[in-house]
């Protein structure tokens, strides 16, 4: 199936090298060979073959390459910049990786100003075309990954997440990451599921599982760039008293997450993360994903800000049992702001006195999606 990146990734191959970053068994390898034209080279560091290829230090002759996971190569920086940098007329290069390409840049010389960066995401509503509430439904306990889904059993998506974890852990953070006690950070990893939705403690989690601070907090940063999981921060403002350090986090596989309510919002928070990575991407543009919580204990899910300042403000709900006084008071606080309450069940939309829409799960995640990746609009038609 062809994925929403492919244009514009085709698009930028032909003024510099295209990155593609993100989860392991995303669809970044389907990508790059669906764009790919005959005749091109496709080397994986994970294949010993290629990885003799490399490390002897070998360039590929064809006009269209692909090099996969070769940011696990200490010296990869270097190898691809002279390739690069020799063939820059002639050759098109698509790098991916299932770390954050950005950061593991080992040592070697900067690629700065040679290549285009893309986050590829799961697949999501406005992706998908997703229209009735049985296949949202199937979207909400598969997963947007691939191959769990698009096989459509519970029983495989089970197992595809176990096997999944394990060579996370096992492989990609042994590959990557100079640290050890992995059976304690495969605990923090089935942990963090309960905990989505909620300001983060790391405190607590090094309670449980008897770390340092520093450790727990290292074991973090490592999932954020494994994209097993990201973090948002709450939204500061002089308008607001804020809390400025309380991280909330989430996960790429929302399927990961058992509390229905917690899973829901999840699943809308990475459908406004695809969206906000889209357009900073593709579009340069000072875009991010916020949440608010105040001194007080008000809070409100979500919030997408645009240089700095409130441009959408999101509550996830399950079912309607009232507007959230929350909401309100954001509003309040910032009237120019789109504010939504959006819901997994079926209700009676409407826009309240206060200004707040209140919607079904469909109109925000199928249109409003689709209106961004269209028009590169942030706000409600």
């Amino acid at each position: 199936m062809q994925r929403y990146l492919e244009p514009y990734v085709i698009e930028d191959l032909n003024r510099k090298m295209v990155f593609v970053g993100g989860p392991r068994q995303v669809g970044k390898t389907t990508l790059s060979l669906n764009i790919a034209p005959d005749g091109y080279r496709y080397l994986n560091w994970d294949d010993l073959e290629d990885r003799e290829f490399v490390l002897r230090e070998k360039y590929p002759f064809e006009s269209f390459v692909i090099f996969d996971e070769i940011h696990k190569f200490s010296n990869w920086r270097n190898y691809i910049k002279g390739f690069y940098d020799k063939n820059f007329n002639e050759k098109k290069i698509l790098v991916t990786g299932s770390a954050r390409l950005d950061y593991y840049r080992h040592s070697g010389d900067s690629l700065q100003g040679r290549y285009h960066y893309f986050r590829l995401h799961p697949l999501t509503v406005d992706e998908l075309d997703i229209q009735s509430q049985n296949d949202f439904e199937s979207l909400m306990t598969l997963g947007g990954f691939p191959e769990p889904f698009l096989n459509g059993s519970q029983r495989q998506a089970r197992r595809w997440k176990r096997e999944y974890q394990s060579r996370i852990v096992n492989e990609d953070i042994r590959d990557l990451e100079l640290t050890q006690k992995l059976s304690s950070m495969e605990l923090l990893l089935l942990r963090l599921p309960e905990l989505v939705g909620s300001p983060l403690s790391v405190n607590a989690l090094r309670e449980d599982l008897n770390c340092a601070h520093k450790t727990v907090s290292n074991w973090l940063n490592i999932f954020e760039r494994l994209y097993l999981v990201y973090r948002i921060s709450p939204l500061g403002s002089p308008k607001i008293k804020a809390v400025k350090k309380e991280q909330k986090h989430y996960h790429y596989n929302w399927a990961d997450v058992e509390d229905e309510g917690a899973r829901f919002e999840n699943l809308v928070a990475s459908h406004v993360l695809k969206w906000v990575h889209f357009l900073q991407d593709w579009e340069g543009r000072d875009v991010n994903l916020v949440y608010f919580r105040d001194i007080d204990g008000r809070e409100v899910d979500l919030i997408i800000t645009e240089n700095n300042q409130p441009v959408c403000a999101i509550e996830c709900k399950l079912r309607f049992r009232g507007i959230s006084k929350n909401l309100k008071y954001f509003k309040s606080k910032f009237p120019e702001c789109d504010a939504v309450q959006v819901h997994q069940f079926d209700l009676q939309e409407f826009i309240s006195k206060d200004g707040i829409r209140v919607i079904k799960w469909k109109r925000l995640l199928l249109e409003y999606g689709n209106q961004i990746t269209r028009t590169n609009s942030l706000r409600f038609p």
